[in-house]
């Protein structure tokens, strides 16, 4: 087809980092972390899901090198390109969508530093409970954060042992919620 004659080739980086974050999205929507581990189906819930599961990878990723860090890199920026487009999808406006961003990534941030110091006392869960009640389960207040802060273990593990090389091409597999 011309049209797709007109359309640039994606690197294979970037399709690399395209297949982890949509195996990302997937895992983020998986059903039974709604149903049964008490995320809210909310877009506020939906934005904490998949956060966690970008950060999962990332947390993977950084421990890699230039090479992971590249990757990482690449997924933050998908990432950020999808919250965008979901807000213009939403209907916010061009000149609320920065603010609404800006937000965005302060609380991605803040995720991301609560995650990494619930990372370092593990075994011990608590602070990693905690951080999941304040937000994948922050708009279901009481819900028990155990299975969830298990499942975040379990996932880690799983990804901690994939080959490098395989997260690198966009190659990783979840364990089922």
């Amino acid at each position: 087809m011309i049209l797709d004659r007109l359309r640039p080739k994606s690197s294979p980086a970037a399709l690399a980092v395209r297949r982890l974050y949509d195996g990302a999205v997937v895992q983020a929507r998986a059903r039974p972390l709604y149903a049964s581990m008490g995320v809210a189906d909310t877009p506020e819930g939906r934005f904490e899901s998949l956060t966690l599961h970008v950060l999962l990878l990332l947390d993977r990723l950084k421990r890699q090198g230039r090479e992971g860090a590249l990757a990482g890199q690449r997924l933050f920026d998908a990432y950020i390109g999808d919250l965008d487009g979901a807000l213009r999808e939403m209907g916010v406006g061009d000149l609320a969508v920065g603010g609404k961003m800006k937000k965005l990534g302060a609380a991605f941030y803040g995720r991301a530093a609560a995650l990494e110091a619930a990372f370092d006392r593990l075994p011990d869960q608590a602070p990693l409970r905690e951080a999941i009640s304040r937000t994948l389960l922050e708009e279901r207040r009481g819900a028990d954060p155990g299975p969830l802060a298990s499942y975040v273990c379990e996932c880690r593990e799983h990804l901690s042992a994939q080959p490098a090389g395989d997260l690198v091409a966009g190659v990783a597999s979840w364990p089922a919620p």
